[in-house]
């Protein structure tokens, strides 16, 4: 038996401004921190022997603020840009709302929520996949199978390749699928790291 709590990082500054963010380097907003904060408050108690993040700075400090809320700021940490967010492509930096009026919202819709769709020179959800779901086979299972317990921060589409295997959502499902910033979302796993149950905490 172990634990896995996933945590989207807090809102970023392109969240605020409503822009695709991707894999540039851009920073929690002040909402985003105490975002941060409020998933320690609400990870008060448990305890963790490591944490995987991706190497974008809005994961990595999602991180580090809740294992200064929570006390365990020497949690081995594992970084890798296998966790980091979908590429966006020639999207990246554009604001939403803009780049709906100008290709049409269910474009920007599949572009955001599809499955298979790339947006322009980007990643879709299943290349997001395809890089996500080994590093969780190779680095994060192993650990859970060996009943420890697993923080991992990351993104809303790297978490949502992870959470569509762990749910065993359809390429459909996965398209209503959306995870809020900064609200842990705990799994109870068994011996062999497969989800007794979940919940959003």
């Amino acid at each position: 038996m172990s634990t896995l709590v996933l945590v989207r990082h807090g809102e970023s500054q392109w969240n605020l401004e409503n822009r695709f963010t991707g894999w540039v380097d851009i920073p929690l907003s002040e909402k985003g921190r105490e975002e941060a904060r409020q998933a320690g408050e609400k990870l008060q108690g448990m305890h963790f022997d490591k944490g995987f993040t991706s190497v974008l700075q809005r994961a990595i400090a999602t991180m580090d603020i809740i294992l200064e809320v929570i006390g365990q700021k020497d949690l081995p940490i594992e970084r890798d840009q296998a966790l980091n967010e979908r590429h966006y492509g020639d999207l990246q930096g554009l604001n939403k709302a803009e780049t709906a009026q100008k290709f049409g919202d269910a474009q920007v819709k599949l572009w955001r929520r599809g499955y298979s769709t790339r947006p322009p020179n980007g990643e879709s959800l299943a290349d997001t996949a395809a890089r996500v779901l080994p590093y969780y086979e190779k680095h994060i299972a192993p650990e859970l199978i060996a009943g420890r317990n697993v923080l991992v921060t990351a993104h809303g589409n790297s978490l949502r390749a992870l959470v569509m295997r762990l749910d065993n959502l359809s390429e459909e499902a996965v398209v209503e699928l959306n995870i809020p910033t900064g609200v842990p979302l705990k799994y109870e796993m068994d011996v062999k790291a497969l989800p007794l149950e979940h919940a959003y905490l």
